[in-house]
């Protein structure tokens, strides 16, 4: 199924340079298309650069995964797993100066809870915002569509999590070698949720994340999988690189930044005004949404159809 779905075909790429440069693009696009907006004399260092955006994203990965562990009714896996590719996949094309980290994070989530079909309402999703909850029904409802047109409507995520029973079982089954296998799991859920932190579900397939995890959690248990994976997977070829790859990716995980204050401080200054919620063009915006809706239902209303129509009749006459 996964070689075929539109996450291989369109949200998979070759490395991590490849999403560099699309994120760079995006970030250039963003400041080009609003540096007339700059303070005068501020010049280019009033927009963040690619790196800040960066390192926005990834505190606010990192606040996702938290909001997930802390969400009531606990929420299963892979709708943290959803939730995280959703939000990856869209600051991919999107600057973080566009559209608040903070807004899209909380519709990620809400929108994966559908998709994923964890039934919880809107008044039990927003119990875990913290804040003012009626300003996050807003947000999330207003941003919903969006997030979907920006993934391109492809909402179907495979996650690495049922390639990871797949392969405990058949490490019970194929693999005498190797005890308490069950015993591994804490450790693959802590490498599966910092591998959500990296970009290695845009790179590498879920079975080959899966496995990463299994063999990961297998050597801090002290157990030996090398004759399971040479003998029962790659024949003579051992490891793959991937799985060594994504070890190194997930080993290699910064810490936050510091200035994490500075930068959203920073944010807040050079945002598009336009899709701040408490800025008075947002709020224009929807006014002027709200007029064309109100204007195309009143050219629809029975009434006035049948007065264009009387019109018509009277003019043919």
């Amino acid at each position: 199924m996964f070689p075929k779905s539109t996450q291989a075909q369109f949200w998979m790429f070759e490395n991590e340079g490849d999403l560099n440069i699309l994120r760079s693009k995006t970030n250039v696009a963003y400041i080009e298309s609003h540096k007339n907006e700059a303070p005068a004399g501020a010049g280019d260092g009033h927009f963040l650069t690619e790196q800040d955006e960066a390192d926005v994203v990834f505190y606010f990965s990192v606040k996702m995964g938290e909001f997930c562990d802390k969400f009531k009714p606990p929420m299963p896996s892979y709708v943290k797993g959803t939730s995280s590719h959703y939000f990856k996949r869209f600051y991919l094309h999107n600057s973080v100066m566009n559209y608040h980290p903070k807004e899209i994070l909380v519709t990620a989530v809400y929108l994966a809870c559908k998709v994923e079909e964890f039934n919880v309402s809107m008044q039990q999703f927003i119990a875990n915002v913290q804040g003012n909850q009626e300003r996050a029904t807003k947000i999330i409802l207003n941003n919903e569509l969006l997030l979907m047109q920006e993934l391109q409507f492809h909402l179907t995520v495979h996650n690495p999590f049922r390639a990871v029973e797949g392969l405990l079982i058949d490490i019970k089954t194929r693999c005498d070698s190797v005890h308490s296998v069950d015993s591994f799991r804490p450790e693959i859920q802590t490498f599966l949720d910092s591998v959500f932190l990296t970009d290695a579900c845009m790179i590498y397939a879920p079975s080959q994340i899966a496995l990463a995890a299994v063999i990961h959690a297998a050597s801090r248990q002290k157990q030996n999988l090398d004759s399971y994976v040479t003998e029962s997977l790659f024949g003579e070829q051992g490891e793959e690189a991937c799985v060594r790859n994504i070890r190194v990716m997930v080993k290699n995980i910064p810490d936050p930044t510091p200035n994490i204050k500075t930068l959203c401080t920073r944010l807040e200054q050079c945002r598009n005004q336009d899709n701040n919620p408490d800025s008075l063009a947002y709020k224009r915006k929807l006014e002027e949404l709200v007029d064309e809706d109100a204007l195309l239902l009143e050219d629809h209303t029975p009434s006035n159809q049948q007065a264009r129509m009387d019109s018509l009749e009277c003019r043919q006459r």
